[in-house]
């Protein structure tokens, strides 16, 4: 178990996942991240075979460490979701270069590449990493992701010798371990966590089709219901994989995926999490290099400490990338 001890009244685990995302608490994180973050320049970076994804740069808020870290969103997030957006401010404060990388079609990108987001989307997500180290070469990276952001950053780190990306540390907190077991406990648990995914889908989907009308005809969005069936439809019309099973296995990182992980990674999981079931991490492999902590409360990306709704998230990651040990 980590440090990690919920205040007795914020240890409901939908609590904690739900009022992580109040907007309340968003106008206060953006309050408290605007001197930090008034550096911030937006940029498109062109990756292989045409693709473009979209960062935000945030430089060091105080003296620069030769430090940069690239933060991954999870799904249906983007580079201004509030947990990327506080721990961007606490690294920047440490003296770290932030990068807060927008998936495919998350944020306002779905007018960059016309086919459509899927987590098997890996190899533009390594290349868009290569491209922010060969920009900085001197520097120590690291990568942080949350839920399905973690679960690239994990991949990302697995995959990065080879493609000759030297990474520092990753942390991955709540990171989406094995899809099929995310994807049950969503459709088969508390109804508000499917609404509102299946609603964000929803939402990005008609972006889509705007940005490409002669490209995309979904039909009506609203005859899904469940994810399962909607993940069914998109992969088999819009993706090379053959069936649901042989998709969600593709982006797992449970059995031997990461068996030969050498970048140190540390894997961040609430056992109370509605959304991911920790019961995965059994059939993690354990190579030297990984790290799995667990913490009783937690929520899903949760992790608040008091009731102003500040997050213990923001003093883990800094942790685990030795944010305050002089660079």
């Amino acid at each position: 178990m980590t440090d990690y001890r919920a205040p007795r009244l914020l240890r409901n685990a939908h609590l904690q996942s739900l009022a992580a995302s109040l907007p309340l608490r968003e106008a206060w994180i953006a309050r408290r991240a605007a001197g930090l973050l008034a550096g911030t320049t937006h940029e498109v970076l062109q990756c292989a075979d045409g693709v473009r994804l979209a960062v935000d740069i945030t430089p060091p808020g105080s003296a620069p460490t030769g430090r940069t870290a690239v933060l991954i969103h999870g799904w249906e997030g983007s580079s201004g979701s509030m947990y990327m957006v506080s721990v961007a401010a606490r690294l920047a404060r440490a003296g770290f270069r932030v990068v807060r990388l927008n998936l495919r079609d998350h944020g306002d990108t779905h007018h960059l590449n016309r086919e459509l987001f899927h987590s098997c989307r890996l190899d533009e997500v390594v290349d868009a990493v290569g491209i922010l180290r060969r920009r900085w070469p001197e520097d120590r990276f690291f990568i942080g992701g949350f839920s399905l952001g973690g679960n690239f950053a994990l991949r990302v780190a697995a995959r990065a010798p080879a493609a000759g990306i030297a990474l520092e540390q990753v942390a991955a907190v709540c990171p989406v371990l094995d899809p099929v077991e995310t994807m049950a406990a969503l459709d088969a648990g508390p109804w508000h966590y499917r609404a509102y995914f299946i609603a964000k889908w929803r939402r990005s989907l008609e972006r889509k089709r705007g940005a490409f009308p002669d490209d995309y005809d979904f039909g009506e969005l609203r005859r899904f219901r469940a994810l399962g069936p909607m993940t069914d439809y998109f992969v088999c019309h819009y993706t090379e994989y053959a069936d649901l099973g042989s998709y969600l296995r593709g982006y797992a990182v449970t059995e031997d995926r990461l068996a030969r992980l050498d970048v140190p990674a540390e894997i961040l999981l609430a056992d109370d999490d509605p959304v991911i079931p920790v019961g995965g991490a059994t059939r993690l492999a354990r190579p030297p290099a990984l790290t799995v902590r667990r913490t009783r409360h937690g929520g899903h990306v949760g992790f608040l400490q008091d009731w102003r709704l500040a997050s213990w998230l923001d003093d883990y990651v800094a942790r685990v990338f030795r944010a305050d040990d002089g660079g």
